[in-house]
């Protein structure tokens, strides 16, 4: 599959380095003090339970950054569904350093795997409508890179990376500043200042709000935490003006009667925070 395009060479390194860095630090003093320097081995990547799997490439990219001589053999890939007792890799070369790298391997691993996981079951319940299924910025700090990549690969759409590529004007920025309308054209005015294309997302509260936002010129509302009957008729008032998105307090039970009402979107942060991990274990091939 397609990275999405925040996955970069230099982005994953960066991850990779901070991370052996947090884990290792001076050393890994059990593996030094027990496994010979050259001792050459061989380990499988077994899956434990039923899952989309996810995080091969990146587990790949770990192994080669710490030692470059060691070689990944893959047998399933990112998005395969894969079934408790399936091998999704061999890894073979220095034993210390694929001991060294196992848990950080594991831990990124069994957390994307259960991301895809989830959003690949929760996006299965939009098939047949024009709804998209995204993600939020309700994500682990240091982590979010992996966990967007997770929904991704699961089938999910990323909403915004971070708060530097969209104009998100949430109930606070509307609070503070005193108006949608004044919000909005602040924000457009800044955008043109700028120079770049950041499409301004409002969040509505109120169909009050909502009509406010349309005449505001917003590329994107937000009907925050509404029921099914005032999303569909703020739908059928914003009349295909702007883009619509549905959020606050999504559930897996909801999602279908959420799409019928038309929005464009539905956005879910219990695809990042909420997913369980998925049993997973790097074990010695003898």
């Amino acid at each position: 599959m397609k990275k999405p395009s925040y996955i970069t060479k230099d982005a994953i390194k960066t991850f990779i380095s901070n991370a052996l860095e947090e884990d290792i630090m001076d050393g890994d003093h059990s593996t030094l003090a027990t496994i010979p320097k050259d001792l050459e081995q061989k380990a499988k990547l077994l899956v434990k339970e039923d899952c989309i799997l996810a995080g091969v490439e990146l587990a790949e990219m770990i192994f080669k950054h710490f030692d470059k001589k060691l070689q990944v053999e893959r047998l399933l890939n990112d998005g395969d569904n894969a079934r408790a007792g399936d091998i999704a890799f061999y890894v073979t070369g220095n034993a210390r350093s694929i001991l060294s790298t196992e848990r950080f391997v594991l831990n990124c691993m069994q957390r994307m795997s259960g991301i895809a996981t989830m959003t690949h079951d929760w996006d299965a319940r939009l098939l047949g409508t024009k709804t998209k299924l995204l993600d939020t910025r309700k994500t682990t700090p240091n982590f979010r890179l992996c966990e967007k990549w997770a929904v991704a690969i699961g089938g999910g759409t990323n909403h915004r990376f971070g708060l530097y590529d969209m104009i998100m004007l949430k109930d606070n920025h509307i609070d503070y500043n005193g108006s949608i309308t004044t919000a909005v054209k602040m924000a457009r005015e800044y955008r043109e200042e700028l120079g770049k294309p950041l499409k301004i997302e409002v969040e509505t509260r109120n169909l009050a709000e909502v009509e406010e936002a349309v005449k505001a010129g917003a590329d994107r509302i937000m009907l925050d935490n509404m029921d099914v009957p005032e999303m569909r008729e703020a739908v059928q008032l914003i009349d295909g003006a702007c883009e619509t998105e549905a959020s606050g307090g999504i559930t897996r039970d909801m999602l279908k009667d959420i799409a019928a009402t038309g929005v464009d979107f539905i956005s879910a942060g219990a695809l990042t925070h909420s997913a369980s991990n998925i049993d997973l274990s790097l074990k010695a091939v003898n």
